[in-house]
């Protein structure tokens, strides 16, 4: 093996492991652990929804912070310290003061949001040359970091560890992977330009003013249209199964097929309009969410579970590519746009899921109205990526380097 590949590898590596502290662990490892802490007594799915909300306000706050960040900055501190971050702030989650909870969930976000941007900048620049998409393995990160915390959840509450337990062991978990990593965020060995000018493509002309606007509603959509099953997929599971012994294996199912996706993502042609990836990941997401409400039981839930989470990273990967082709001058600053629509769709499914449940007769029938809504919304998404692919043709805006 060439240096130039094994480089390459290390790359994927260290960009997965950061993005599955930053999103597995900083984003969702509150969704295996909120079962845990409903049964320890110290929370309900009201207050659930309240942590939910507050951890996805500072994920917002987080990808407006990264569109801010001097040009200039070193991009590998920056990841640096949001891995430092995501680690203190899930460690003082086990802390039994939940007055401290929202706060933490909140800080949580940020640095989860500004791990992400800034590692998918550094990754994606420095596999620019990289034959294929290799680039898309490091959004296994993701989607390895939930199953893998989805798996120790299930150990733990197995084996009768309570909530707080579960809060120190990611933090463990996640400060063992960050210092493994740690050198390999040492420096930027590119010009900092590499990190904002895209290597692969040029746009051939102008972006039309309305492509971006457009672009952020649809990548908002994505982010409304996954959380409610993202967020409670294991008390929906709770509510459909009650007495099964499988309840806990469809969260790392989920985690599990985002991984699979990403692969899968890696073998698609590099040189395809994304649009039309974003257009079918979109409507197979729709799919898993409306089958979680047609088909409930073991089957069901895992087929879900699964339509769910292969597009899950994938939708990442698509649309933070097509930022960098659409635009090639600060890229990360528009990377943090999306990143901020798709904060602010997740931050609205939460509490449209407390008022459903208040008002439904059942748990069961607030959920089936809340997935139903969320299905809706991602099939609106690509429907505005296919009038984008109609409007702005790729012919007369790509052009090969």
């Amino acid at each position: 093996m060439s240096n130039h590949a094994r480089k390459e590898i290390v790359v994927v590596v260290a960009g997965s492991a950061s993005l599955a502290i930053a999103m597995g662990v900083g984003r969702f490892a509150f969704t295996p652990i909120l079962p845990m802490m409903v049964h320890d007594g110290v929370l309900d799915l009201d207050v659930a929804g309240d942590l939910a909300t507050a951890n996805y306000l500072g994920y917002l706050l987080g990808a407006l912070v990264a569109m801010l960040i001097p040009k200039k900055w070193d991009q590998t501190a920056v990841i640096k310290l949001a891995l430092i971050l995501t680690v203190v702030f899930t460690g003082l989650m086990a802390l039994p003061i939940p007055s401290t909870w929202i706060a933490l969930r909140f800080l949580a976000g940020v640095a989860s949001a500004v791990g992400f941007v800034f590692t998918s900048g550094w990754a994606l620049a420095e596999l620019s040359g990289a034959a294929g998409s290799m680039a898309s393995a490091i959004y296994t990160g993701p989607g390895a970091g939930i199953a893998l915390s989805g798996i120790a959840a299930t150990i733990l509450s197995v084996a009768g560890f309570t909530a707080q337990w579960s809060w120190v062991t990611f933090a463990v978990m996640s400060a063992a992977v960050s210092a493994l990593i740690w050198r390999v965020f040492a420096t930027n060995e590119k010009p900092v330009d590499a990190y904002y000018v895209g290597t692969s493509r040029v746009s051939s002309g102008r972006v039309p003013r309305s492509e971006m606007p457009l672009f952020a509603v649809a990548y908002g959509l994505a982010g409304f249209g996954y959380i409610v099953t993202a967020t409670y997929l294991p008390v929906i599971a709770k509510n459909a199964l009650p007495a099964s012994p499988l309840l806990t294996i469809f969260w790392p199912l989920f985690g599990a097929a985002g991984v699979a996706g990403s692969l899968f993502a890696a073998r698609l042609k590099k040189n395809a309009d994304a649009r039309l990836y974003l257009v079918a990941s979109y409507l197979v997401q729709a799919l898993g969410v409306t089958i979680s409400v047609l088909w409930q039981d073991v089957v069901g839930l895992a087929l879900s579970s699964i339509l769910v989470g292969v597009p899950f990273t994938a939708i990442s990967f698509f649309a933070m590519n097509e930022v960098r082709r659409i635009r090639t001058s600060h890229h990360a600053r528009y990377m943090g746009l999306l990143t901020a629509m798709f904060a602010i769709g997740q931050i609205i499914g939460p509490p449209v899921v407390t008022i459903i449940l208040r008002r439904e007769a059942s748990i069961d029938e607030g959920f089936a109205f809340a997935l139903g809504i969320a299905s809706i919304a991602l099939v609106i998404g690509a429907a505005i990526f296919v009038a984008m692919i109609v409007l702005f043709p790729a012919e007369t805006k790509r052009s090969k380097v």
